[in-house]
Order: C-alpha cells, then structure tokens, then sequence
C-alpha cells in the first residue's frame, strides 16, 4: 500500500473509472477532474504525487493546464493522449511533463510509469495537514483550526488559504493563484482576489500592516509567512 494520492484530469467518464480502478488496486488514492479548472483547482487544493492530464479537455487544451501548472508547481506530470505524432510528445515534454502515453493504452504499462514517477519523491510528497504556528489546516477533510478554535471558511476561502499555505515562504502571484482556483479565464481579475485575501485576512484576524501569515507583494502577489 501506500499513500500517494494521484490526480487524474481527464473529461472522459470511463476513462477517469478506468483509471481509478486500476489505481486503487495498485494501492493509490484517487483525485478525479473533468474539466481543466476543476483540475487546477484539485492541484493546489489537494497537493498530489501526480498528475495524470488528458490533453483534450473541453474548456482547455492540456498543454495550457500543464504551463499554468508549472507556474507554481513541480508535481510530475503523466500526459494521457490520443496524439501521437512525435511533434506533439515532444511539446508536451518541453512543456514540463515527465512522461506520453498514447490511448489506449495496457494497465500494466500505464502502472509501471506511474511506479517509475513516484519512486523518487516518496519523501517528497506534501503531506495533507499543515501546522504553521497557532494554524492548522487540514486537506482532507477541508478543515482548518487557529489557536484550536474552527475557522468557518467557504470553499474558495480554503483553497486559497491552502495555496497559499503549501507554498508558505515563497512568492505566489496573482496570476497563478487566480488561474488554479477560478480558471485561466479570471487570471486578470486581480480585484476579485483582493477581496478574497480581505475576507481571509479577516478570519486568521491578520493585520494587512503588521501581518503574521498574509504578505503582500504590490502588483505581484502574496507570500505566507510562518505565523509566528
């Protein structure tokens, strides 16, 4: 058994159970998304040991998720794909993916590439709850506690309370964060984000001015701090 979770982007029902059952078998869990929004969004919230990206997506093409991904992420990236002509393995390489398999495809193959991925970043896989001073938050179950007490966040409050937290001491700017919570369609709407950081600020009662999780960087984006 083990405890990598895989996130499988693929618009294709059978394909996701396909996958999922061939998955959980080999001792995996599971993270599906149909779409390339909801796929960004399970990356950042989810924090994943790999990512598993159909490039035919109905609201983006593949390779678009991927760059945004490799915007703020390292997670490997297995590409599913019924393309086949070399030019576009060798893109979807450039771009950052790890590895190509072409549909169809055998169980015993996919499995084997997916073993082959994972056996280097075993230590390296995000774990689902972080402890950052008196904040606790949990993936899991999407939960998150300060000095013990619940914080009653929604949904977009915890995901990008999460994005920010999983890349604590890092600069993550506007743009990416925008991207993997709301899609490449809001990447622009930096006001929509400000709001957001306002409302979550609020909740970790975070002084803007004096700030002991949420910095801003003007014009660029947000680094969290350790909340000391």
């Amino acid at each position: 058994m083990t405890d990598a979770r895989i996130l499988v982007i693929d618009d294709e029902a059978p394909i996701r159970r396909f996958l999922r059952v061939a998955l959980e078998a080999d001792g995996y869990g599971v993270i599906e998304a149909a779409t390339a929004r909801a796929g960004l969004a399970s990356a950042a919230r989810e924090a994943p040991a790999l990512v598993v990206l159909d490039l035919g997506l109905p609201d983006a093409d593949g390779l678009s998720v991927l760059r945004d991904l490799r915007g703020w992420s390292q997670i490997p990236v297995l590409i599913l794909s019924v393309r086949v002509d070399e030019a576009g393995k060798v893109e979807a390489l450039d771009a950052g993916a790890q590895d190509y398999v072409v549909k169809p495809f055998g169980v015993k193959e996919f499995l084997a590439r997916v073993r082959s991925l994972l056996r280097d970043r075993v230590s390296e896989i995000q774990p689902s709850v972080l402890t950052i001073g008196p904040l606790r938050i949990d993936a899991a179950d999407h939960s998150a506690t300060l000095d013990s007490h619940p914080l009653h966040l929604t949904r977009r409050e915890f995901d990008l309370l999460w994005m920010l937290a999983s890349h604590r001491g890092r600069l993550v700017t506007q743009e990416m964060i925008l991207k993997a919570i709301w899609g490449t369609a809001h990447a622009g709407d930096s006001q929509y984000l400000r709001v957001y950081i306002r409302q979550l600020r609020q909740k970790l009662r975070d002084d803007a001015t004096n700030p002991r999780f949420i910095m801003t960087e003007p014009g660029i984006g947000y680094r969290f701090l350790e909340g000391s």
